[in-house]
This record gives structure tokens, sequence and C-alpha cells, in this order.
């Protein structure tokens, strides 16, 4: 294998690679407009809540309540009214 063959497989390996990182960040670029664009529909279905007169950040309470599972949910609540009770907040 003479010097010109070796330098151009080395040369098209570091194109593919070349390619294969743009084509990454492209597809991260791609994905972050997309969550922003989820953000901002988000943003104003809160907007909306709020204008019909209900609390957005309860409704963000109520959001992450929901992803819980259920006995952990039930053990933090028991554990907060434990902590409400001996700290006399009811």
């Amino acid at each position: 294998m003479n010097m010109n063959n070796t330098l151009d497989k080395v040369t098209n390996i570091s194109q593919s690679k070349d390619d294969r990182l743009k084509s990454l960040i492209e597809r991260v670029e791609r994905l972050e407009e997309e969550k922003n664009n989820l953000l901002a529909d988000i943003k104003e279905v809160f907007s909306e809540a709020k204008g019909l007169g209900y609390d957005p950040k309860i409704m963000r309470k109520v959001l992450i309540i929901r992803k819980m599972d259920i006995d952990e949910r039930l053990e933090q609540e028991a554990l907060l009214e434990t902590y409400r009770a001996a700290l006399g907040i009811y």
C-alpha cells in the first residue's frame, strides 16, 4: 500500500466521523428547537389556565403528584403530616 492510499483512507475515515458529528449536532439542535416549542406551548396552557381562574403553581404541584408512585406519595404525605403536627402547623 502506498502512502497516498493510506492518506486517502485516513481522510475518508476522518470525513466520515466529521459527517457523523455534524449529523449528531444537527439532531440535538432540532430537538432543542422542539423542546423550546413545547415549553412555549406549556407556558401558553398555564397562561390560559390562569385566565380561567386556576392557580398555575398549584397545577404544577398536581402534575408532580400525578407523576409520583402512589406508595411514595402516601409516605411523603404521612411524613409531612408528622412534621406539621410536631410544629403545630394545621
